[in-house]
C-alpha cells in the first residue's frame, strides 16, 4: 500500500502535477489510485450483490478519464476527487444503464432518502432512477445537485463539499436536506 502524504501534501502534489512536475507527478499517482480504489470499494457496497464491475475496474476507468480531463489546474484534493465523483457517477449509471437495457427493466428498487444514513446502506439504489432525478434536479438548481453529488458519489464531507462549492458548511446542510427531499418525490412519482 502506498503511503498516504501528509495533510496539504496532496494538494501540493496535485497542483504540481497539473503545471508539468514530472516528479510530482510520479508521487501523486499511486496515491491518487489508492484513494479512488477506496471510494470506488465504497461506492460498490452500495450496489446489489450481482453487480459485475469491480472496485479496481471503477477505479481503473475512473483514473483514466480523469487523466483525460482538461482541467489545467486542480485546486487541491476536494476540487479533484469533486470531479472523480462526477466520473464515477457517470461510469455507475453507463453500466447500470447497460445492465438495465440486457434485463430490460428488471430488478428496479426504490431507495428512500430520510436521511443521510440511508445513502450509506445499500443495494435499494436504483443508479438510474438518481441519475434522472438528479438531472431534473440540476435543470432547476445545479448547486442542490452538486453537493448530492459530491457527498452521495464523491464521499466528501460537509466541510470538504462546501470548500469544493465555496460556500458555508451550513448552505450544504440545507441543500443536502432539500435536495434529498426533491429527489424522493422524483423518484417516487417516475416509479
Amino acid at each position: 500500500m502506498t503511503d498516504v502524504p501528509p495533510p496539504g501534501e496532496l494538494t501540493r502534489l496535485l497542483q504540481e502535477s497539473s503545471a508539468g512536475n514530472r516528479e510530482s507527478m510520479d508521487r501523486l499517482l499511486p496515491v491518487v489510485y489508492d484513494e479512488l480504489r477506496r471510494l470506488a470499494a465504497s461506492y460498490l457496497r452500495r450496489e446489489r450483490q450481482d453487480h459485475t464491475l469491480q472496485a479496481t475496474a471503477l477505479a481503473h476507468e475512473a483514473y483514466m478519464r480523469l487523466i483525460d480531463q482538461r482541467v489545467s489546474h486542480w485546486n487541491g484534493r476536494s476540487h479533484f476527487f469533486g470531479i472523480a465523483a462526477q466520473v464515477m457517477r457517470r461510469i455507475l449509471v453507463d453500466h447500470a444503464r447497460a445492465h438495465q437495457a440486457e434485463k430490460r427493466g428488471g430488478d428496479l428498487k426504490r431507495v428512500t432518502l430520510d436521511d443521510a444514513s440511508a445513502w450509506a446502506s445499500p443495494q435499494d439504489v436504483n443508479l438510474i432512477a438518481l441519475d434522472d432525478a438528479l438531472k431534473a434536479l440540476a435543470t432547476r438548481d445545479e448547486r442542490k445537485a452538486r453537493v448530492v453529488e459530491l457527498r452521495f458519489f464523491g464521499g466528501l464531507s460537509v466541510d470538504e463539499t462546501a470548500d469544493v462549492l465555496g460556500i458555508a458548511a451550513v448552505t450544504v446542510m440545507r441543500d443536502w436536506t432539500m435536495a434529498k427531499a426533491f429527489l424522493l418525490k422524483e423518484m417516487t412519482a417516475s416509479d
